[in-house]
Parts: structure tokens; C-alpha cells; sequence
């Protein structure tokens, strides 16, 4: 059952380099840190979420808002512009052309197991649909070992679709993904 905190009206904004400070919290959090395993000085966190923000590189970095306040983050990319990721990903599964793909975090320790992920990743694949009509797929690898990361990508109606090994974010980790995907739906579906 969901918690009511989880509850509320979920919109999104580009992530802004005015809030790098809040990005860097969430990084430095054990939850987020554990996956991500990200530099948070200040510098590293301008010198790798900065391009996206000022729109400098293609891919894109999305603050989730539950009733106006930010609680997580969605980076979204059109695989074929990062071609050695694409290679990575389609040495294990089919990747259709036009795919994209996501990463994603719950910043807010507090919410957290409610059901919350699943709804933010319920919401941005319609949004991928609604804001890049050529999109045709979302494939999103998710290291093996991150049963919740997974498992809210199945209850956001994501399938699982190969495993096999890719660099994982973290060095403590074994290599192994599970790699899942959902298709855009039918005209009208």
C-alpha cells in the first residue's frame, strides 16, 4: 500500500545548475551513493550534470516534483547519440533504433519503498512518448544486484529483456545487468 507522503501531484522541470546543491545532498546520501557511486565536490558535480543543464550534450537531466518540491532525478538519453553505450547495450539485447534510455534516483530518503519510483517511472516513459514522438523504445540497464532499482522498473510495466554484463557504477559490484525495455505502445493502445 502506498504511503500517503508518496501521494500528491507529480511534475517535472529541467534540472538547473541552481540546483547542484540539492543534487549534491542526494548523491552524498548512503541510498543514492550506494548505486551511483558519484564524485560530489562541488566541481565534479558542475563538471558532469553541467552540460545537460545548459543544454550542452543530448542527453537530459529532469527534477521530479512531488507538489512542487523536488524529490528525485531522471536522466534521459536517445541511445544512438552515445554510440559506445549503444555498442555496450547491443552486444547483450536487440536495441531498436530510436530508443532512449533512463537513469533515475529518489533523492528524499523518506520516500523511499512507498511506490513512488514506480509512479515517477510510470509518468517520464509517457513523457519520453509525449516529447520525442521518433522515440520507439526505452531500454534501461539496471546492475543486478538493485532488487528495488528492478523490480520498480517491472511495476512501471518495464520487461525484462537479456542480462549480461556491463561496467557497473559502483566497483563493489559484480558486472552483472539485467537490461529491460518497454515499446512505445500502438497508435490508440
Amino acid at each position: 500500500m502506498a504511503d500517503d507522503r508518496a501521494q500528491g501531484a507529480l511534475t517535472w522541470r529541467r534540472l538547473a545548475e541552481t540546483d547542484f546543491p540539492l543534487l549534491r545532498r542526494w548523491l552524498e546520501r548512503p541510498h543514492v551513493a550506494r548505486w551511483w557511486n558519484h564524485e560530489t565536490s562541488p566541481e565534479a558535480v558542475r563538471r558532469d550534470f553541467g552540460p545537460a543543464a545548459r543544454g550542452e550534450e543530448p542527453s537530459e537531466d529532469v527534477l521530479a516534483l512531488l507538489d512542487g518540491r523536488p524529490f528525485g532525478l531522471v536522466q534521459r538519453c536517445r541511445l544512438a547519440d552515445y554510440p559506445d553505450y549503444l555498442a555496450d547495450l547491443a552486444a547483450i539485447v536487440d536495441v531498436p533504433d530510436g530508443a532512449f534510455s533512463i537513469d533515475y534516483l529518489i533523492g528524499e530518503p523518506g520516500l523511499t519503498g512507498r511506490g513512488l519510483g514506480t509512479r515517477m517511472l510510470t509518468a517520464f516513459v509517457r513523457r519520453t512518448w509525449d516529447d520525442h514522438p521518433d522515440a520507439t523504445s526505452v531500454v534501461v540497464p539496471v546492475v543486478a544486484a538493485n532488487r528495488a532499482s528492478w523490480r520498480a522498473l517491472e511495476k512501471a510495466g518495464l520487461h525484462r529483456v537479456g542480462e549480461g554484463d556491463l561496467e557497473p557504477d559502483n566497483p563493489v559490484d559484480d558486472p552483472a545487468h539485467y537490461v529491460y525495455r518497454i515499446d512505445r505502445p500502438a497508435r490508440g493502445g
